[in-house]
């Protein structure tokens, strides 16, 4: 049992489960992409234009253009946390692919960090459809929304991370309705997605900000703007810890799961 508390062992060997994952959605990637970015879309556009033309303008921006920057990171939050749950779970519990990986020259701790990173590049592909909506409709018109990708690459590492931890956990895939409910649900309404966190109540708004989405987004609105965000650092710090802390508990978890 010590061994499932060691430190993670990384080798090279993970890239070849990640391009076995690659390959496998290559095959049903319309329907995949379209099954990931649909739903945000939709309430972009409709939310967007609908809301926007009420509200008009929100912290200097006009509001389907607040509200697409939010919609970008709880894209990559969504498509990561899918990933990691519904898709793993199905490779690890169902299929039994991980079994099969690992009778191969190729440990349990790749197999998990294949996952991690595949959720987190899922997320990107979301994270790059969005944008490209909000470029094709004049926002984002700056160099500097570039870095809304490798962004988008982080928030799906750390939500990917949860989603592992779900993984570890789950008996069945209706164990995964908790994740939704107890914090997706929340993440979503409190970190500033369809309006701005300061106006929350103060209680409320103290939770917000210790929320990694909300550091997410902090990063993307002035990004968006073709502004350098400030607190940089802290913002990414935030979310580098909640992505290394969430990673290494899943690992034991999956560990202790298919080890014993």
């Amino acid at each position: 049992m010590a061994s499932a508390y060691a430190v993670p062992e990384v080798s090279l060997r993970f890239v070849s489960v990640w391009r076995r994952n690659f390959l496998v959605w290559r095959k049903l990637a319309l329907a995949s992409v379209l099954g990931n970015i649909a739903d945000p879309l939709f309430y972009m556009l409709a939310l967007g234009f609908g809301i926007g033309a009420l509200v008009g303008e929100v912290q200097g921006m006009p509001y389907v253009a607040f509200l697409g920057t939010g919609m970008v990171c709880q894209s990559a939050m969504f498509t990561a946390s899918f990933e990691a749950m519904y898709s793993a779970f199905s490779r690890m519990h169902v299929q039994r692919t991980w079994d099969a990986i690992i009778n191969a020259p190729v440990s349990l701790d790749d197999v998990v960090l294949a996952e991690w990173v595949w959720s987190a590049s899922k997320a990107v592909l979301s994270t790059l459809a969005i944008l490209l909506v909000l470029l094709a409709i004049g926002y984002g018109r700056t160099w500097l929304v570039l870095w809304i990708l490798p962004l988008g690459f982080l928030v799906g590492l750390c939500f990917g991370a949860f989603g592992l931890i779900m993984t570890g956990l789950a008996p069945s895939y209706d164990f995964f309705t908790y994740f939704f409910t107890l914090v997706m649900t929340p993440m979503l309404l409190l970190s500033g997605v369809y309006f701005p966190v300061d106006q929350l109540p103060a209680a409320l708004a103290a939770v917000a900000q210790a929320l990694p989405l909300s550091h997410a987004i902090a990063l993307a609105r002035p990004l968006m703007r073709g502004e350098v965000p400030a607190a940089i650092a802290q913002h990414l710090l935030v979310i580098v810890a909640f992505a290394s802390v969430a990673y290494y508990v899943a690992l034991v978890l999956v560990r202790r799961r298919l080890l014993r």
